[in-house]
C-alpha cells in the first residue's frame, strides 16, 4: 500500500471499469474534454507502454515528438482528434497493458475517453454520411432476403468501377473485403427447436435464446444455422427473440450514444423477459456479446434491465465449455478436421473469460489449433473506411504472417468480420487461401450433423 502522499507506479490489481457518465452536461463540454485528453495524453506520453497495439498511440507520440516543446502541451489541441480518429475502442489498451487504469489513482480510461472525444466531435459537427450508412445495419440490412435485390447489390460490391465510385463518394476504400447480403435471412431460416426437454445444470441454463446480430441474420445466416443445429444436436431447447435490433456497437463506434440508446430501448425489453424466464442468450459475434455485457451496462448502470441481461449472456463457447463441464454436452464428434490457425479476437479477449473457443476445439480429436492472440486491425468499420485501410492492414501484418506459417486447412476467428479481413491478409500477404470457417462451423463439421 502506497503512503500518504506518494503515487504508485503501477497497479497490479485486477481493473474496474467506471459507468460511462454521459448524461452529465460536463462529459459535452469541449473545454472540459481537451483538458482531460491533455491529461491522458500526457500520461500515455510518459509511459508509452502501448506503442504497438494500434495507431492511435504512434500517432500521439509522434505529434508529441515532432512538436517544438518535445511534450504534450506542444501539440496543438485540433490535431488530437488525429489519436482520436485512430481508436476503434478494441479495449485491449485498457484490459492487458495500461497499469494506471482504476483503481489506480490516475484514473485511466484510454477506450472511454476516446468515445467521449468521438460523441462530441459528432454533437458538434454531425456525422458523416459514409459513418451514417455504416452504421445502420439494419435500414442496410433490409436489402437482404430478397433474392433479386441481393444479387444486385451483391454484384455492386464485387465490380471494380462500382467499388471505386463508392469510395470516392463514401469513402469506402476499394480494395476493402466487404459481405455480401443473404437471399434469406437467419431469422426466417432458423425454424423451431428439435427438443424441449430443458435440463438445467450446475453451471448452465438448459434453454437458450440466440440473438441473431445483424452479420449473421442479413450477411452469413449459415453460422447461425450452425449453431442451432449444436444445440439440437446436444438436446438443448432454444428460441429467437420475438423482435431484434442491431446491439449498437457500430453506433457506438462512430460516438453515437443517441443512436445507442434507441437500439437499446428495442433490444432489452425483448431480452430482459426472457432473461428473467431463466434462458441462457447467445449471439454469434463478440462485439455484439460485449455491447451487452459491458458497453451497455456502463451507459446505463442504474438499470436494472441492461444488467439483467448482462448476467445472462454468453459467448457461444463460454456456454458449450460450462454446458460440457456440468456433463450435459455430447462429445460424439465423426470428422477430424486437420490443423485449424484459431485467432481470437479483441472483443472475446476483454470478456475476460479465458480461451473457451480453444478450450473446446481441443476437445475434438485429431484436431490441431494453432491460436493467435492479437489484434487482426479490421476493428468494425474501421478496416472498410478509406482513410484507414491500409492501416487496419499493416496492424494485422504480424497476424497474417503467424496464421499463414502454420500452413492450416482452415483459418477462423470467433468475429466473422475479422475472419474475412484474416483471409484478406493471408491472401495479399502471404498468395495462400486456407478455408476459411467460423469455429461454430467446424464444431458442426466434427459432430457430422
Amino acid at each position: 500500500m502506497a503512503s500518504k502522499g506518494t503515487v504508485r507506479e503501477g497497479s497490479l490489481e485486477a481493473p474496474t471499469r467506471h459507468p460511462l457518465d454521459w448524461k452529465n452536461p460536463d462529459f459535452w463540454d469541449a473545454a472540459s474534454l481537451d483538458a482531460e485528453l491533455e491529461r491522458v495524453f500526457n500520461i500515455c506520453h510518459g509511459c508509452r507502454r502501448c506503442v504497438s497495439l494500434c495507431g492511435a498511440f504512434p500517432t500521439l507520440f509522434d505529434l508529441v515528438d515532432e512538436g517544438p516543446t518535445g511534450e504534450v502541451d506542444g501539440v496543438p489541441k485540433a490535431r488530437y482528434g488525429e489519436v482520436v480518429d485512430q481508436c476503434y475502442l478494441c479495449d485491449m489498451c485498457y484490459m492487458s497493458k495500461c497499469p494506471y487504469v482504476p483503481p489506480h489513482e490516475w484514473n485511466v480510461d484510454f477506450p472511454h475517453l476516446m468515445l467521449r472525444a468521438k460523441a462530441v466531435e459528432r454533437k458538434t459537427n454531425g456525422p458523416r454520411l459514409r459513418d451514417t450508412v455504416l452504421s445502420s445495419t439494419d435500414k442496410t440490412g433490409l436489402f437482404a432476403g430478397i433474392p433479386v435485390v441481393t444479387q444486385t447489390i451483391n454484384a455492386v460490391n464485387r465490380s471494380k468501377p462500382m467499388r471505386a465510385l463508392m469510395e470516392k463518394t463514401l469513402g469506402v476504400d476499394a480494395k476493402a473485403w466487404l459481405p455480401s447480403f443473404a437471399t434469406r435471412k437467419f431469422r426466417s431460416a432458423a425454424g423451431e427447436a428439435a427438443s424441449s426437454v430443458v435440463k438445467v445444470g450446475e453451471r448452465t441454463p438448459g434453454k437458450v435464446v440466440l440473438f441473431s446480430t445483424c452479420f449473421i441474420n442479413y450477411n452469413e445466416p449459415g453460422i447461425g444455422l450452425d449453431l442451432v443445429a449444436i444445440l439440437d444436436h446436444n438436446e438443448i431447447p432454444w428460441r429467437l427473440a420475438k423482435k431484434e435490433a442491431c446491439c449498437g456497437m457500430p453506433k457506438l463506434e462512430q460516438g453515437d450514444l443517441d443512436g445507442v440508446e434507441a437500439l437499446k430501448a428495442i433490444n432489452i425489453p425483448q431480452l430482459v423477459a426472457l432473461a428473467r424466464e431463466g434462458y441462457a442468450i447467445l449471439t454469434g459475434v463478440p462485439s455484439c456479446t460485449l455491447m451487452f455485457k459491458q458497453e451497455l451496462p456502463l451507459m446505463f448502470p442504474d438499470d436494472a434491465d441492461v444488467l439483467a441481461v448482462r448476467d445472462a449472456m454468453w459467448e457461444p463457447f463460454e456456454y458449450l465449455v460450462a454446458r460440457h463441464r456440468d456433463g450435459l454436452l455430447k462429445t460424439d464428434f465423426k470428422d477430424t478436421l486437420g490443423k485449424i490457425a484459431y485467432h481470437v479476437p479483441c472483443h472475446g479477449r476483454v470478456q475476460a473469460i479465458g480461451r473457451k473457443t480453444e478450450e473446446f476445439l481441443k476437445k475434438i480429436a485429431g484436431l490441431d489449433v494453432d491460436t493467435t492472440e492479437r489484434c487482426s486491425g479490421h476493428a468494425g468499420t474501421f478496416g472498410v473506411k478509406k482513410e484507414f485501410h491500409a492501416m487496419a492492414m499493416k496492424i494485422g501484418r504480424p497476424v497474417f504472417r503467424k496464421m499463414a506459417e502454420s500452413e492450416p486447412d482452415f483459418i477462423s476467428s470467433d468475429c466473422p468480420l475479422g475472419g474475412h479481413h484474416l483471409a484478406q491478409g493471408i491472401a495479399q500477404n502471404h498468395q495462400k487461401t486456407p478455408e476459411l470457417a467460423h469455429p461454430i462451423s467446424l464444431v458442426r463439421r466434427a459432430y457430422g450433423i
